[in-house]
């Protein structure tokens, strides 16, 4: 199957499986920093993002962990500054609480450094059920922030205009991934 990113192709393609609770898992430099990330993979991810995305926003939101480096790579090649959604509270004026659940977990997430009217574009790792991208947005939107568009990398749906018609924003992903019989495969 031929792919616009061969390098993340090849990558996930080689990722090992798990089960995590019921919910099979694939391990992947980029979704998990192991095994280590090569800078060229880096690259050709950080590359496809700003090319799939308008970026017209005042900051780039990324979960941690695995967003950061993926912000950091947009922050340098647009100088769009970024910002990180932690798991852990700091306290400061203004931070916005959220609570997420994913397929596999659940927790609270925190947002800082964002108020009424700034333009958020958000970048992840994956998007999967959609439970992190719908409490984020939310709380966003509650606090008076305006989410211009969502991208990840990878997408465990090969459609997700339900999604974006859902938040109302664009939703993009660089590679739609699945697994299949506990190993890794393109949808």
């Amino acid at each position: 199957m031929p792919s616009d990113y061969p390098l993340l192709t090849a990558s996930f393609l080689s990722s090992p499986v798990v089960d995590r609770n019921g919910y099979p898992y694939f391990v992947n430099p980029v979704s998990d920093g192991i095994p280590r990330m090569d800078a060229a993979l880096l690259d050709e991810v950080a590359d496809g993002i700003v090319s799939l995305c308008d970026l017209d926003c005042d900051v780039v939101l990324a979960p941690e962990a695995m967003g950061i480096p993926l912000a950091v790579c947009i922050t340098l090649r647009t100088g769009v500054p970024y910002a990180v959604i932690r798991k852990r509270s700091y306290g400061l004026p203004g931070e916005i609480a959220l609570d997420q659940r994913t397929g596999y977990s659940k927790s609270p997430m925190y947002i800082n450094g964002v108020s009424p009217g700034t333009r958020v574009a958000i970048v992840d790792d994956v998007v999967s059920t959609g439970g992190t991208l719908r409490a984020v947005v939310g709380a966003l939107r509650d606090a008076g922030a305006v989410v211009t568009e969502v991208v990840a990398v990878y997408s465990k749906r090969k459609d997700v205009s339900d999604l974006s018609a859902e938040l109302g924003i664009p939703v993009r992903y660089l590679l739609a991934v699945s697994s299949s019989g506990g190993r890794p495969a393109l949808l």
